[in-house]
């Protein structure tokens, strides 16, 4: 009877060890391509042999990069920064102190406004972009940072995320013990409840953060002033113009591959407060 059974856990662990290795090859694949076609030139990647690394040439591609129009896709890149990183910061802010205040505080009308929010979330954001064009036509700030930056300061999916952790990781009692000795509620929320619940700060600012690096339409809309593009406006542009200029898809190329790293670095540096989030609560 054992060896039936050793049999079939051996047979169970190859099949989830061969999805796990088909599904990191899929999910790699991408990034190898990039890896070793930012390292041709146009006829190279014209020529169909992009995974090899002959006629290897990615310092002559980042320095055409550089020089192109005065370095444009490094201000595209600092837009980004700003766009993503700002936006992001706002935004996990915001959404952590409404998702508080959620599980904090009864209020007239608490469930259906958050009813309301939830409904938020079921609206895809590309269905927005006009509207919020068209507000911002009206308030003047149509091709300007600031066309980009405020419609994502909220996100109504990282308000209900910050509410389900906070309701995991705020004990009432801790608040009740902060008022007692004397804290506002500001105080309160500032000190101890965003501590408390960091990693649904860190993981609302991980989502928002990716979904305005890769935001396309909203500037699409919004801006018509080159030096104001994001990263993912800009080598659509260059992306566009390669039909014509083949010398274009070099630059799109190794742009994209430049485009990944702040990705990775925010996701590498930042997963340590994920782990100490599934473990916050297994020892009492």
């Amino acid at each position: 009877m054992s060896k039936p059974r050793t049999a079939n856990v051996w047979l169970s662990k190859a099949a989830v060890n061969g999805a796990l290795v088909l599904a990191v090859v899929y999910m790699l694949f991408p990034l190898v391509w990039l890896l070793t076609a930012a390292t041709k030139d146009a006829g190279g990647l014209l020529a169909g042999n992009a995974f090899s690394f002959d006629g290897f040439d990615l310092g002559g591609n980042l320095s055409r990069l550089a020089e192109y129009n005065d370095g444009i896709y490094f201000h595209w890149y600092a837009n980004s920064l700003l766009y993503a990183g700002f936006g992001a910061l706002a935004c996990s802010l915001v959404s952590v102190a409404a998702g508080y205040a959620f599980h904090v505080y009864d209020f007239r009308g608490k469930e259906q406004l958050f009813g309301v929010v939830l409904l938020g979330v079921l609206v895809p954001t590309t269905a927005l972009a006009l509207p919020m064009y068209l507000l911002a036509s009206e308030v003047g700030v149509v091709n300007t940072y600031w066309a980009v930056l405020i419609p994502v300061l909220v996100n109504p999916f990282g308000v209900y995320l910050s509410r389900v952790f906070c309701a995991g990781y705020i004990p009432d009692e801790a608040l009740e013990a902060a008022r007692i000795d004397g804290a506002g509620e500001l105080r309160v929320f500032w000190s101890i409840g965003l501590r408390m619940v960091m990693p649904g700060f860190v993981t609302v600012f991980l989502f928002q953060f990716t979904a305005i690096w890769n935001n396309f339409f909203l500037p699409l809309v919004m801006l018509s002033d080159q030096k104001l593009y994001p990263l993912s406006l800009g080598l659509y542009a260059w992306n566009s113009n390669a039909h014509a200029e083949p010398d274009f898809y070099p630059l799109v190329v190794t742009g994209s591959l430049l485009a990944v790293v702040p990705l990775v670095v925010a996701f590498v540096s930042l997963q340590r407060h994920w782990k100490a989030g599934l473990t916050a609560g297994s020892v009492k």
